[in-house]
């Protein structure tokens, strides 16, 4: 077997540090490179091939979430959120859950908090929030997410409410 056919290990890492500690680390790496990227060619096309990138990878991601988890439903989706507020990266306020729907409002987001501290806030859209559109699709290609405002752009809360009634949960596939 050559090293072409051969399929690339799975991505564990958010398992192993938590997504905030990802996080960080991805945008130590990507800024830079962003930047220099941006000084050389035109920084909108960079960004918006960054986040093309981003919300793919995203898409994938939440793919992959579904083998973690009984279902692909709210309650198989609640079970995921564990990633995202290790390390009190996310203080969330369930407002209503159930076989169809999950809202919760974002009240402390960390991930706004460490783009702020690193110095590059508008990059913060571009490789976390960006995500949870993508995100939500490759878990369940029915469900809906709706989202009017975020941390990340000012605003004091980030209201998430997700609509799972396009499709009854399904046992997640092995």
């Amino acid at each position: 077997m050559d090293d072409k056919s051969q399929e690339p290990l799975p991505d564990t890492l958010t398992q192993k540090i938590g997504v905030l500690t990802r996080r960080e680390t991805e945008a130590r790496i990507l800024a830079p490179v962003i930047e220099a990227l941006a000084d050389e060619f035109d920084r909108a096309r960079v960004l918006r091939i960054v986040a093309d990138t981003v919300v793919e990878l995203a898409r994938q991601q939440g793919a992959q979430l579904t083998q973690t988890v009984d279902d692909n439903g709210p309650a198989g989706f609640v079970e995921t959120l564990e990633h995202w507020t290790r390390d009190n990266a996310l203080e969330i306020d369930i407002v209503a859950q159930d076989e169809e729907r999950l809202d919760f409002n974002v009240t402390r987001c960390r991930y706004a908090e460490m783009y702020r501290a690193l110095g590059i806030p508008e990059l913060g859209k571009v490789l976390s929030c960006n995500r949870d559109f993508a995100l939500i699709e490759g878990f369940n290609p029915q469900a809906e997410l709706t989202r009017t405002q975020t941390i990340m752009e000012g605003a004091a809360c980030c209201d998430f409410r997700y609509d799972f009634s396009g499709q009854t949960p399904t046992e997640a596939q092995d």
